[in-house]
This record gives C-alpha cells, structure tokens and sequence, in this order.
C-alpha cells in the first residue's frame, strides 16, 4: 500500500513530466474513439439511408417474388397474415406494400417510375416516411392523390397541387390509367431512391392496378436491427414455406459487400493509427526515462531492490495510463456526440461521386458506448504494454552510470 502513495506522490512531484504522458494518452484515445465512432457512424448512416428509409430490415413476400418482381407474384394479405407477422417476438411493426413501376406523365414530361402504395400512418412507423415530407402533407387512404420524391418531381417540373398521370399494367394484364394530385414531396438520403419514387395509398393502389387485397411486399421494423438474420429465421419458421423472408443484407447484397470492404479497408487505417500512437506514448516515457536516470541509479545505489523499484515504475505508470484514458474518453463525448448532431458533409465532385453510387455524402459519428469503451480499452493495453519499458530499464540499469553527469 505504501508503493501506490509513493508512485501518487512521484506522479505529481514533477507535474509537467506527468501532465505531457498523460496528454499523449489523452488525445491517442480521443482520435481512437473519433475514429472508430466515424467509422460506425457513415456505415449506420449508410444503412439508415438505404436499408430503413425504404426497404427496411426484413421484408416478407410471396415465394418466388424476388426473383421476379410483378403483381401476378403478389400475396393476399389479410389480417391473419398481418397477426401471425407481428406475432414474432422481434417484431415491433409491419406495413403492407403494392410496388410496381408505371409511366408517369405532366402535360410536358413523362419518367418511368417505382409507384408505391402504402398504408400512410403503418409506413410511417416502419421508416419514418412522414419525417421525409418537405413539402405539402402526406397522403391519406382513399383521397387520389399522390406524394412525388423531390428528384422525381425536379425531373417532371411538378409541384403542390399539379395533375400527374399514371400508365401501368395492373393485376393479371390489366390496364391501368389514373389521374392524381400530387399532395407532397418527401426526401430521401439516398439519392437513387429521391429520382424515382412515387407514393399512393394502398387502397388508391389496389384499385388502379385491380389487385384487391393484394400486396407484394410486407416491410417489418425490428426491435433489434443489429441481427436481422435472427427475424428473418423467426418469421421462416412462423409463416412456412409459403413466403420468403429476406433480410436488408440478403435484398442489398451490393451494400452489404461494400461494407464489408470498407470496414476492413478502416482495419489497416486503425492499424496505422494504433502505430502512431504507440510511438507517442512510448516517446513520452523515453523521454520520462531519461530525465529519471539519475534519480533511479541513486535510489538502487543507496540500497533500494530492484523488485521495488519495478513495482514503483509500474504502479506509476499504470496509474499515468488510466488517468490520460479516463480523461480522454470523457473528453471525448462531447466531441462525438457535435459531429453526431453536426457531420460532416462534403460537397463539390466528390459529392457528385458519391451520389452516383447512390450515396449520401454526409459522414455522422455514431454515439454507441461500445467505440468509448473499446477504444479506451486499446489504448490502455496499448499504454500498459509499453510502460514495461521503464521496468525493462529499471532492471537493467547500472547505478554508476546513470549517476554521471
């Protein structure tokens, strides 16, 4: 007990010394933990913008609708079907779709189109659509009118109030034609879903493309979205071999991909920045060492063990690491959580690629406690390891020659 007051006591004895090694932890693990948060917080982002805006995480369809995407491949849906789904323990919500593409048209332009037909206040708590309307309100069941995506309203020089036309095949080779009001305008982050969708309600749908009680898709929320395989095997076992069930990673396998090559693409960037920051450290307790030299070879040659003195280092420097990274992980909540509210955001060509790739070139932190305390943690064994340094030296020095001048 008497070696942690004296390595307290030797910390603060000299109070520059110790304040530069801890600053050294300090900002090692406020750049781990910004780095790490970036890095969750654009593939989350990605994910939100692609994965929960539209598709959501799990979605239920008829089988064999994936590999062909019409009507004729739709499924009744009814409140049995609607009960066994939200049955699932995972489960949280569940909107019915009837997706299809048409021809839409104004007096001057005319676009292929996704036409969605959905039920406005399900949707809503599956995706948040009504967060998305930037303009004008969203639609209710039965009112004929329609909400166009901000790109693809651009594209048809159509705003608030202006007459669209619809042109599609409906149920079984019908033919459907309709006339709407466009109601709203909603915004997607991904800009590929921004230039093509086109909402209506589910019953102004099911009637246009006479297809009664039809739907193709069914979009679930989950209550956990990190493991949406976990729903996807739940939903298999509940619903039979009637449906297919498919996970946001098994609809999106593009994304999915390029995650995976992004983040170990991160892993060799993190490696380089654990690289730097271990030669940070280990500079300062260099540094350390040398100023100590002489203090060290008098105090083994007036008689103190070498084992003591190791365990006198050590302490000191265990207590140095856990301070600069308890500090540097608070420091480093406010930090995170500014660019959480306030990303960054990137603009001119490389914006421009970005949306190309159907990617919003916005780059959030993510605020998740595991980055604060992994991240801690790495630096802390990091900083560990290296203050066997001083041990290493303590052990191998020679009181005579420390002590010259």
């Amino acid at each position: 007990m008497w070696l942690l007051g004296l390595a307290w006591k030797n910390m603060w004895r000299n109070k520059t010394r110790t304040a530069i090694t801890m600053a050294a932890i300090f900002f090692a693990v406020i750049l781990s933990v910004l780095t790490s948060s970036l890095k969750d917080g654009i593939f989350d982002n990605l994910i939100k913008n692609v994965v929960s805006f539209y598709t959501g995480y799990v979605q239920v369809h008829k089988a064999g609708y994936w590999d062909e995407q019409v009507l004729d491949n739709g499924m009744k849906y009814d409140k049995s079907l609607d009960s066994r789904i939200l049955a699932v323990s995972q489960v949280t919500g569940v909107s019915p779709r009837l997706e299809t593409f048409g021809l839409i048209a104004t007096d001057i332009n005319t676009k292929g189109c996704m036409v969605v037909g959905i039920d406005p206040d399900r949707e809503d708590k599956v995706t948040g659509l009504k967060s998305k309307v930037t303009k004008g309100t969203c639609i209710v069941p039965g009112d004929k009118k329609v909400m166009l995506s901000e790109g693809l309203a651009l594209r048809m020089k159509a705003g608030i109030g202006d007459t669209v036309y619809l042109i599609g095949q409906g149920y079984h080779g019908a033919t459907s034609a309709g006339k709407f009001e466009v109601k709203g305008l909603v915004r997607f982050g991904s800009p590929e879903l921004n230039n093509q969708l086109l909402y209506l309600s589910l019953e102004d749908a099911r009637e246009l493309y006479s297809a009664e009680d039809l739907a193709t898709s069914a979009v679930i929320s989950l209550s956990n979205p990190g493991n949406p395989g976990l729903t996807a095997d739940a939903l298999k076992q509940q619903l039979g071999n009637e449906y297919e069930i498919m996970s946001w990673e098994a609809m999106l396998p593009d994304v999915k991909q390029h995650i995976e090559t992004d983040s170990n693409s991160m892993k060799y960037i993190q490696g380089i920045l654990y690289m730097l920051v271990s030669f940070g450290i280990f500079g300062t307790l260099l540094m350390m060492m040398v100023e100590r030299k002489y203090e060290l070879g008098m105090l083994v040659a007036i008689g103190m063990k070498k084992s003591r003195l190791c365990a006198l280092m050590a302490i000191e420097s265990v207590l140095t690491v856990l301070g600069g990274c308890a500090l540097g992980i608070l420091a480093s909540i406010p930090v995170v959580y500014y660019f959480n509210q306030k990303p960054l955001r990137l603009g001119g060509e490389i914006a421009s690629i970005y949306e190309r790739f159907g990617f919003e070139a916005v780059f959030p932190t993510s605020i998740s406690p595991d980055n604060f305390i992994s991240q801690g943690i790495i630096v802390m064994v990091i900083g560990l390891i290296l203050s066997m340094y001083p041990v290493y030296k303590v052990l191998t020095i020679d009181p005579v020659t420390s002590m010259k001048r």
